[in-house]
């Protein structure tokens, strides 16, 4: 059998295993509060969330859509956050479409460690764009992702049509 190598996953496990809270804080309040987007790939802020690349894809393309409120339950949003972050996922949907044209999407949220959350105590709504014959299955059967294309080279893309306001 060949090796897929994925060394970028090492840094994921090391963090998720981690117990100590304070040892990772949160990058969804710590990354606006930075003010360098393009390192913490974050596309766009709106008044109340902000879209921001996955760092650990589970395809190319695959956003967050994030409220900059610190909280673990819908229940904590008032309708204007939840309203723009409705809206801050369709502008991701739109820009996914026209720059990476994939043939659907997987939407959702992992609410709680237990449903899966890598960062359970921030909530954020997953967009992964999905294509006829895509290669997720590598995740099952070898605990590895295929992702063709770079981070960096996705957020570029993906910022100029947003941008230039393709996505709206």
């Amino acid at each position: 059998m060949e090796q897929l190598w994925a060394p970028w996953r090492m840094t994921y496990i090391k963090k998720a295993g981690s117990e100590n809270p304070q040892e990772h804080p949160c990058i969804f309040c710590t990354f606006p509060q930075e003010e360098n987007d393009v390192e913490n790939l974050i596309l766009h802020r709106g008044k109340h969330a902000f879209i921001i690349l996955n760092a650990y894809p589970y395809s190319n393309g695959h956003l967050m859509i994030t409220p900059f409120r610190h909280t673990a339950s819908m229940d904590d949003l008032d309708d204007e956050e939840m309203l723009e972050m409705m809206q801050l996922t369709r502008v991701g949907i739109n820009l996914l479409k026209e720059s990476m044209r994939p043939d659907g999407f997987n939407v959702g949220m992992n609410l709680g460690r237990v449903a899966g959350a890598g960062i359970a105590d921030h909530l954020h709504m997953h967009v992964v764009p999905r294509w006829n014959g895509d290669t997720n299955f590598m995740t099952v059967l070898a605990d590895a992702r295929i992702i063709p294309e770079s981070l960096n080279a996705v957020y570029a893309n993906l910022k100029l049509i947003l941008d230039a306001g393709k996505s709206d």
